[in-house]
């Protein structure tokens, strides 16, 4: 007597029914309210460039792309600045003296620090990051950061152009939205302030002063 296998379910029980599932994607819905949106126009503006010299391999690359996004934007040659400091921790204070002239729209700050054996890095990033930023806030003039903080050189390498991309160029892409932000906020009068005052409500009685009697 041969063994058989008892094999007895229906295969009708085994049967996998697939169903396709079709992913739909919906457009998000428009905002009720618009939104004030910078755009990537950098036609008739002026961009000022600080970089460090400290890993220069990195920072180098940086610079190149920022300058390249600037051109890609409409950035002319001649609108755009490029100052050299030593290292990181010297870009704010350059950031700053740049801003304060008032000659430029935006200010994109590019350097590179790797992480060492030693607290000196923390500290520095600390200083850097908080300096861009008191720059950018008291001055009023957008600030881009593009300073890496990386744990390693590969990371840095990644980031000025290879895995990663290369944050000089999106730093200068931000530098560009922000300037023109800034522009489409501009200070400007408001609706109170354009409707003129009625004669009998003011009191300079018609820019002539009076003379109180005692």
């Amino acid at each position: 007597m041969t063994n058989q296998k008892y094999s007895t379910i229906s295969p009708r029980r085994h049967r996998v029914t697939e169903k396709k599932s079709k992913l739909k994607l919906e457009a998000s819905p428009a905002p009720a309210i618009p939104a004030l949106e910078g755009n990537l126009d950098a036609t008739g503006k002026r961009f000022a460039i600080v970089v460090s010299r400290f890993n220069a391999f990195i920072t180098e690359r940086l610079l190149q792309s920022a300058c390249d996004g600037l051109l890609r934007t409409g950035a002319k040659k001649g609108d755009i600045a490029i100052a050299r400091v030593p290292g990181s921790f010297e870009i704010p204070s350059a950031a700053r003296t740049l801003a304060e002239t008032k000659k430029y729209d935006a200010i994109i700050c590019l350097g590179c620090l790797l992480r060492g054996d030693t607290a000196h890095y923390d500290v520095i990033v600390n200083e850097v990051t908080r300096g861009i930023g008191q720059s950018a806030q008291e001055t009023g003039v957008p600030h881009a950061f593009g300073v890496l903080t990386c744990d390693t050189l590969q990371q840095a390498i990644d980031r000025a152009g290879l895995k990663m991309g290369n944050k000089g160029f999106e730093a200068a892409l931000a530098a560009v939205e922000m300037a023109s932000l800034k522009q489409a906020v501009s200070p400007q009068p408001s609706a109170l302030s354009r409707k003129q005052v009625p004669r009998f409500a003011r009191n300079d009685k018609g820019g002539k002063k009076t003379k109180r009697h005692k």
